[in-house]
């Protein structure tokens, strides 16, 4: 068509509705689940593919990603729920400080923020956090963001590279990646990164920005908690870490016993993302909820008002497994992976490189991870030994890179800093970026040794 061969007219194809994919969600401000559909059957209409198998490839991709991803959102949303309402986050954070001390408050909130963000969104773990930041600094007399930046960096990085995040699990789903492989290696990129992005770039940045809070939001959100009413560290550790050490205890049971063994069989079971996240929501409904002297009603109406903010998440994730189960079926994908190996561009970067643009095009991490995994993913099989577990958090990292003004993360962080919009550039999106980078580094070096 117009002179060119199928393959060239398939990736000039892709190209042009990526482009107005992009240009729907920052031009024209229609939501990217809207966006995500129109952009799907746009490339299944032009790619030539038969009329009555572009509603079903999509159907596919949909309910395909949303058969795992939308039950793991629900029960981690309700888990961080349950979580937030208790104070639990409130005794790791406090705990962290103690242990600390005021001259290493930063490293405090960076490892609190780490740990609490496993099982929560981003923006729940930022909400959750962001009066402790107010109450230590206050406390502390130390800068804003020397504290801010550390725990900004420990959220982003388990948001961007560790299970069960959406990102991490969309790409797994889609690379085909083990999960507890996964969770280890983002677990190991995720700390040192967060670490360098975090206290030690926080501390150089604060030098030069120290923040200058709105003594409203102050008023408002830094209130001191009493610590008699909250669980203990022990048992909130135990509670959010619970699906971690089950999922991971699956790989090692892989490794350990046959397949087919009973043993194995049963750990498969109880280390599935799904059952692993029932078990810690089924705990937590005790630890942070019947232990705590909340009844059951109120544990019911918490986990009901959990679920509302995740409806949008849940249909721009369920509509990008549609959009990439078009790039697959209409041909596209092999186009790309072709060119991939051809070109010799180490399939890990690809990944990173994809899913980075994407972020900097949309200022979406969860479009930009489900669009960039299905781009690459037929490389997977035409490069033989490339590690789908690192592929998972090169898409990760990349999608993390340079938050911007198309990003409501950047205006969310804006507001309650009190930054402008250039100071937000200089710290917010510097530390991202950061993030992005560092991490990449990190698992190429990993792809030298797994």
């Amino acid at each position: 068509m117009f002179g060119m061969s199928h393959e060239s007219y398939l990736l000039l194809d892709a190209v042009v509705t990526i482009i107005g994919l992009i240009v729907l969600i920052t031009k024209f401000k229609v939501h990217p689940f809207i966006a995500l559909i129109i952009a799907a059957g746009f490339l299944g209409l032009t790619s030539g593919m038969p009329v009555d198998k572009i509603i079903k490839a999509f159907q596919d991709g949909f309910g395909g990603v949303l058969g795992f991803v939308g039950i793991i959102l629900a029960l981690g949303t309700m888990l961080g729920k349950m979580m937030a309402e208790s104070g639990g986050a409130d005794q790791i954070a406090q705990t962290l400080i103690r242990a600390f001390g005021k001259e290493k408050v930063q490293w405090a909130m960076m490892f609190a923020a780490f740990l609490v963000g496993i099982p929560l969104f981003f923006e729940i773990g930022f909400v959750l956090l962001i009066p402790l930041v107010f109450i230590v600094a206050r406390r502390t007399g130390v800068s804003l963001i020397k504290i801010g930046i550390p725990l900004l960096a420990g959220l982003s990085a388990v948001h961007g590279l560790v299970p069960p995040h959406p990102g991490p699990l969309l790409a797994i789903g889609v690379f085909g990646a083990d999960i507890g492989k996964t969770i280890l290696y983002g677990l190991i990129v995720a700390l040192p990164t967060a670490i360098i992005a975090g206290p030690i770039f926080g501390t150089f940045i604060a030098k030069y920005i120290p923040g200058n809070p709105s003594q409203e939001l102050v008023d408002q959100l830094a209130r001191e908690t009493d610590n008699k009413s909250l669980p203990s560290f022990a048992i909130t550790l135990v509670t959010v870490l619970l699906p971690v050490f089950l999922m991971l205890l699956k790989t090692f049971a892989d490794i350990a016993f046959a397949e087919g063994n009973v043993v194995r069989n049963w750990m498969d079971m109880i280390g599935h993302p799904i059952t692993a996240l029932l078990l810690a929501l089924l705990l937590s409904l005790y630890t942070f909820g019947h232990r705590q002297g909340i009844h059951s009603k109120q544990i019911l109406k918490l986990l009901d008002a959990s679920l509302a903010p995740t409806a949008a998440i849940i249909l721009i994730i369920g509509a990008g497994g549609g959009f990439k189960q078009m790039l697959v079926t209409s041909g596209v994908g092999d186009v790309i992976g072709h060119m991939a190996v051809n070109a010799q561009i180490n399939p890990i970067l690809l990944a990173w490189l994809v899913a980075a643009v994407i972020r900097i095009a949309t200022g979406s991490a969860t479009v930009a991870t489900i669009t960039g995994a299905g781009i690459v993913v037929p490389v997977v099989g035409m490069i033989p030994g490339v590690n789908r577990e690192l592929l998972v958090l090169a898409t990760g990292a990349g999608s993390l890179i340079l938050s911007h003004v198309n990003d409501a993360g950047f205006w969310l962080v804006k507001q309650y800093f009190n930054m402008t919009v250039a100071e937000t550039f200089k710290t917010w999106t510097a530390m991202e970026t950061i993030l992005s980078v560092v991490a990449l580094i990190f698992i190429m070096l990993l792809s030298l040794v797994v």
